[in-house]
């Protein structure tokens, strides 16, 4: 049937799936994306967003990269937010709400449009094995498909279980069936594997809400975009989201059913995400708190579904309907489908190289949720460099990691095969050392040049960029070079409260001055001339801006993250032998043989390893 070898086969078509088959596919790969259900391709499994604290600045790397997320979470945006504006610059994330329908749509219709990428629809249940190189997949059916890698991005559907109540049953998500055989073969291969949960709110009919009782949330009044490319445009119109709360009535209705609630009887037994909990978790763990925000949230354009955000439950339905209508604002919902809990394999990332390539297995690729991640843009940034290296792995071309000090995507991956994780794992910026380096708006001048040179960003993005990051600078030089004198500054400092200046000073000086912002000085006519006069957009103002106000900051972090490097450029021979090193302590060693670190800074980054166990390390290695 298949008489074909693909370079990449691509198992799952959730986020991580379809920016793995994007970016094989685009990098010249002859590519394979199967799934269990073409119909699904990038569904929107949980909250129909992108983007958010952090996550946002995912987003905008895998854009300036080369991949899809960010094209499309602009294409089906129903309204855009810049969330944590009030803050320094470093914590600003771009969000959209998304239409759901019109995301999974255009995500399909640009995999189609994409060259070198074929879909079949069907279950894997296994791979074929030669030796200790994958060679390809075969599935329920019989079919057996070669491939010269593959990349698993199973989501939630590995041995899949779903819970209501006192109810299970087998399932990837609300009706789908679960995916079976490819756990039992990895762990007979030696993997080692173990079980998550996570779980989803009910969606509701807006029809039957009083939007009346809840305090609107609209989005931004000059909204901007995800893509750095010139295809998509902001929104000129939105949609409202609405925010209300739950009561102690409504907590009091909820313990009712905690008997009935599998998170509570036994019936799951693994870890969900911390910082996503149920409300039956919430209310449980934060007993002094007598309400908390729900987010009512519509589920597209047109559509009167509404997604419930922050009453994720596995309670039995009649609990869950009971207390929402005890909601202001809810007294009168109608149920589109009750909120479920759904417990999946996974497998610890520790058993992955930083190319997310499986250290028992060769040409072999582990992306999103198998890897113990939660959230849509942490599977798809995973997905997009799991296809890069695929991609690359099979045209024999140099491996691409990126590093802490370079994205948001490289502290992810970084954190995973270092540190592995025993709970859903969530990026936040605070995982980042180096989060005033790593801003949602310069990831193209972080990460474009790096995707053309492989092949994925296409010239007209390095372009585009290329003359973003010159006009920028030309008009932060403008700040140091211009001289202003006092009769047309003081006016502006008086205004602002601000002291003022009684000599002729550079522009930049009075700039920097927390409380000076650029409609400030745009008010002096040789700034606003020349702004008109280069045609300068939002984007150039506003990486003008941060780099004049926060160069200080910029610049005390990339020296730390040079000083990082340095330690990243001592590297470890691959099989050291670690047990010889009888000085250090026992600990490190168990970690260091089986994390098995490539680089001296890794090292330092693996829990257990002491300072001291590295000077040792590095005196043995002769450093």
């Amino acid at each position: 049937m298949f008489d074909k070898v693909y370079d990449v086969i691509v198992v799952g078509a959730g986020h991580a799936g379809s920016e793995a088959a994007a970016a094989a596919a685009n990098m010249g790969s002859s590519t394979l994306l199967i799934t269990m259900n073409l119909q699904n391709i990038a569904q929107m499994s949980c909250n129909p967003a992108m983007g958010g604290i952090a996550k946002g600045q995912i987003v905008r790397e895998i854009d300036a990269l080369g991949g899809y997320s960010g094209i499309v979470s602009d294409t089906s945006a129903i309204q855009f937010k810049m969330l944590n504006k009030s803050k320094g610059p470093a914590m600003w994330s771009p969000r959209v709400q998304s239409d759901r329908m019109r995301f999974a749509e255009d995500w399909r219709m640009m995999l189609e449009n994409t060259p070198n990428l074929d879909f079949y629809q069907e279950m894997v249940s296994g791979l074929i094995i030669e030796g200790t190189k994958v060679v390809g997949v075969k599935t329920s059916l019989g079919v057996e498909v070669r491939g010269r890698s593959v990349v698993l991005t199973n989501g939630t559907f590995l041995n899949g279980l779903i819970h209501i109540g006192d109810k299970n049953f087998g399932g990837g998500r609300a009706g789908e069936k679960a995916a079976t055989g490819i756990t039992e073969q990895l762990v007979d291969l030696g993997f080692s594997s173990g079980r998550m949960k996570t779980g989803t709110p009910p969606r509701v009919d807006g029809r039957s809400l009083d939007y009346s009782k809840m305090i609107e949330q609209p989005g931004d009044e000059n909204p901007e975009k995800f893509s750095y490319s010139n295809v998509t445009k902001p929104l000129t119109n939105q949609r409202s989201c609405y925010m209300t709360y739950t009561s102690t009535l409504v907590h009091d209705l909820l313990r009712e059913g905690f008997d009935r609630s599998p998170m509570f009887n036994g019936r799951i037994k693994s870890l969900g995400p911390r910082y996503c909990p149920s409300i039956e978790d919430k209310i449980n763990r934060f007993a002094d708190k007598d309400r908390h925000q729900l987010f009512v949230e519509p589920e597209g354009w047109n559509t009167c579904e509404v997604y419930v955000n922050g009453f994720s439950t596995s309670l039995p339905e009649d609990v869950q309907f009971k207390a929402l209508r005890s909601v202001v604002g809810f007294e009168n919902v109608k149920f589109f489908r009750p909120g479920y809990a759904i417990e999946y394999d996974y497998f610890p990332p520790t058993q992955l190289k930083h190319t997310l390539e499986t250290k028992l297995v060769e040409g072999l690729y582990f992306a999103g949720q198998i890897n113990g991640t939660t959230g849509y843009e942490e599977a798809a940034s995973q997905g997009l460099m799991a296809g890069i290296n695929a991609s690359l792995k099979v045209q024999e071309k140099e491996e691409f990691i990126l590093k802490r000090n370079e994205a948001y995507i490289g502290v992810l991956i970084d954190d995973l095969i270092t540190k592995g994780t025993e709970e859903p794992y969530r990026m936040f910026t605070s995982r980042a050392e180096y989060r005033t380096l790593l801003r949602q708006d310069n990831a193209d001048f972080r990460l474009t040049p790096k995707g053309y040179k492989i092949g994925l960003a296409s010239e007209g993005r390095l372009s585009r960029m290329e003359e973003k990051h010159s006009k920028s600078e030309n008009f932060v030089q403008f700040f140091k070079d211009t001289s202003v004198k006092p009769e047309e500054i003081n006016p502006v400092l008086e205004e602002k409260e601000s002291a003022l200046v009684n000599q002729s000073g550079k522009l930049f000086k009075i700039f920097a001055r927390p409380n000076i912002e650029m409609d400030d000085v745009r008010k002096i006519e040789a700034v606003e001339q020349y702004i008109l006069e280069h045609d300068l957009d939002r984007e150039i103002i506003e990486q003008t801006e941060i780099q004049v106000k926060y160069s200080g900051y910029i610049e005390k972090e990339k020296n730390n993250a040079d000083k990082l490097n340095r330690l990243e450029d001592i590297r470890i021979p691959s099989n050291f032998d670690y047990s010889k090193i009888k000085s250090m302590s026992f600990e490190a060693r168990e970690k260091l043989k089986k994390i098995q670190p490539t680089s001296i800074s890794q090292a330092s980054r693996i829990s257990g390893v002491s300072p001291n166990d590295i000077s040792v390390l590095l005196v043995y290695m002769g450093r």
